[in-house]
């Protein structure tokens, strides 16, 4: 008598940018960020000299970031804890997940090797990017499938590619949002305007303009966390993180406080793009922009935390990994299909025709 048939064996690869695990790993941190081809976008013969220029310049202000956090970024422990979470929500198979970090360990090799020991019968690349871009999603899947043919890594293989409006992500969303919101609202005079500002990181401009989706998909995620939230909210999108000279998408989270400022209207804060937290939430957010906001006279300066391994957030990536196996292998959105534009040329599905 035959017993039971295993369980299909299922690797899911989080892709996540990857954060220094000690101040000796700020500065290669940092280098192999700039030497990426889709984050400093030159001609291949100066990337490695602009790449050393900008890493010397942004070495001292990183180390202090990270030095208040405890010398090391809190990502790979976070998005542990979201892997860890997310094998519990997939029982019906053997689930288990592989961090692949784009410019610090577990490198995309680190995480192939991995799988290949493993010997899964299926393997789903999930971005912790909701929306799409050619500089984080985009890169990773790059690094991955070069890594891959490296080591001769052999299976059936889905990508998610983006999930800026899945029904489930946007309303775990919203609910975090919400109780943010009404916290906040308890707190200030009832006379007091809130306004909600849905932070995400900036892009230069000339790579939106060369038709990376990224911001097309911020925009659509916003416009679906509100209507899973379900009231109407004073609230705009903002862009932070500004890291050249060059001129990046508007407007900037700064600007926004400072107009929230004019107003007379508290803000709180959420980061959109994000699903962890790291420097840019915990440094940038909660002490450089709760500063700008307190020496311009916001009446308060609240923020949204991310949703690392949050029940309802964990349960809709559980969700979309479910779809990818059915609609798989290949390429696929969350959504099953293309949600891009016709404009947005480096929409993976159009690259991968």
């Amino acid at each position: 008598m035959n017993g039971p048939s295993p369980r299909r064996k299922i690797a899911i690869v989080l892709f996540n940018l990857g954060g220094p695990d000690r101040p000796e790993a700020i500065k290669p941190f940092l280098l192999n960020l700039f030497l990426d081809p889709a984050i400093l976008r030159v001609p291949f013969f100066v990337r490695p000299f602009l790449a050393r220029i900008i890493t010397r310049a942004r070495v001292a202000p990183a180390t202090a970031n990270y030095a208040l956090l405890g010398g090391k970024s809190p990502l790979l422990g976070l998005t542990q804890e979201q892997g860890a979470a997310l094998e519990a929500a997939l029982p019906e198979v053997d689930a288990k997940c592989f961090i692949a970090m784009r410019y610090w360990h577990p490198f995309s090799l680190e995480a192939a090797r991995a799988v290949k020991a493993w010997g899964p019968d299926e393997i789903v690349l999930l971005p912790l990017y909701p929306q799409f871009s050619t500089t984080t999603t985009g890169s990773s899947l790059a690094a991955w499938r070069q890594v891959a043919a490296q080591i001769g890594l052999i299976a059936d293989t889905t990508t998610v590619c983006c999930y800026p409006v899945d029904r489930d992500y946007a309303a775990a969303t919203a609910a975090i949002v919400k109780r943010e919101y009404e916290r906040a609202r308890a707190s200030l005079d009832p006379r007091t305007k809130l306004r909600v500002l849905f932070s995400a990181h900036g892009l230069p401009e000339v790579i939106v303009k060369g038709g990376d989706p990224y911001q097309w998909q911020i925009e659509q995620t916003v416009a679906a966390v509100v209507e899973a939230w379900g009231e109407k909210v004073d609230h705009t999108i903002c862009y932070q993180s500004r890291a050249t000279p060059q001129k990046w998408i508007e407007p900037s989270t700064e600007d926004e406080i400072a107009r929230a400022a004019t107003d007379r209207a508290a803000v709180l804060v959420v980061p959109i793009a994000f699903v962890s937290e790291h420097t840019e939430t915990l440094v940038e957010l909660d002490i450089e922009y709760r500063e700008v906001a307190e020496k311009l006279g916001i009446p308060g300066y609240f923020r949204v935390p991310t949703q690392n391994a949050d029940a309802g957030f964990i349960a809709s990536l559980a969700g979309i990994v479910r779809r990818a196996v059915q609609c798989g292998p290949g390429l696929c959105s969350a959504a099953g299909g293309r949600l891009c534009k016709a404009e947005h040329s480096g929409c993976p599905f159009r690259t991968s025709a």
